[in-house]
């Protein structure tokens, strides 16, 4: 029999003809999309699952809150090409993505994932290693390469890229021919402005960005982790950020501090010609 096979920044997966129609048919929208067609992305992050589905993080239950998140966003994710999903899937719990598999398989939408410091990456690729998952790798629709990175170091709050990461980034860039490109990680690659936030980033960005500053087909940089609003440009590249799907980090504080905002998800929609349109979306009358 007939088998695929896909090597990625995350791992080898590999299918038979057989069992990809079968992941397939799960799928509503499965299309080529033209060079000249805009693409367009739903961006949800840090959703902080546990394999108790009653379990709540700073006050928030982190399931329910989830699942009114899509219940919001689901004419977007409707017209969306793909979900994008910046880790911290789950706390520290394995459990948790039995239920991150049941709520985005559901979405009938391809959902491309990266790891964050409370996800349990072994247990992630054992989840989410086949269609309509895709964790780590590139994924190139339309005019479009977006790169999927694994910031995350093992017993680390803080991010880091070994040589091996960013020389596989490196070779992502290169071979992204004539396409713009969307770079996804889970931790900031910038200051936050926030003492106590920005111990916890990225800790080699400034090589991380010098890297990105070579290719001028680099668009944007998306993330997770700072549970806050980012959209900011600098030196010339675009950095966004994400309000969690449950709760949020209160902007520009010392001390560790909570906010009061309600879950958020973003849309994206990548032109052809390279620009970016972002609309960030709240969770309207969410009460935990």
């Amino acid at each position: 029999m007939t088998r695929f096979t896909l090597q990625s920044a995350a791992g080898t997966y590999s299918w038979t003809i057989r069992n990809f129609l079968k992941q397939a048919k799960q799928l509503k929208h499965l299309t080529l999309i033209p060079p000249n067609q805009a693409l367009s992305l739903v961006h949800l992050t840090d959703p902080h699952l546990f394999g108790d589905p009653a379990r709540a993080l700073r006050g928030v239950p982190t399931l329910p809150a989830l699942r009114g998140v899509l219940a919001a966003a689901r004419e977007h994710i409707a017209a969306a090409d793909a979900v994008l999903a910046t880790g911290d899937l789950v706390q520290d719990d394995p459990g948790g993505y039995a239920h991150f598999r049941t709520e985005f398989a559901a979405l009938g939408r391809p959902v491309l994932c990266v790891p964050g410091n409370h996800d349990i990456v072994p247990a992630m690729r054992m989840q989410l290693s086949a269609p309509p998952f895709q964790l780590g790798g590139t994924w190139d629709a339309g005019a479009w390469r977006v790169i999927l990175l694994d910031s995350s170091v093992p017993g680390e709050t803080s991010g880091r890229f070994d040589p091996a990461s960013l020389a596989w980034l490196e070779q992502a860039l290169v071979h992204a021919g004539a396409r713009h490109v969307l770079v996804c990680l889970h931790h900031h690659p910038v200051p936050m402005r926030s003492r106590w936030l920005d111990t916890v980033g990225l800790t080699n960005s400034g090589e991380f960005l010098a890297l990105l500053q070579r290719f001028p087909a680099v668009r944007a940089v998306l993330f997770g982790h700072v549970h806050q609003d980012f959209d900011r440009e600098v030196d010339g590249l675009r950095l966004i950020a994400t309000p969690s799907t449950c709760s949020q980090f209160k902007p520009g504080s010392d001390e560790f501090a909570t906010d009061d905002t309600p879950p958020a998800w973003r849309r994206l929609t990548l032109h052809a010609d390279g620009r970016l349109e972002s609309v960030l979306h709240w969770l309207e009358g969410w009460r935990p």
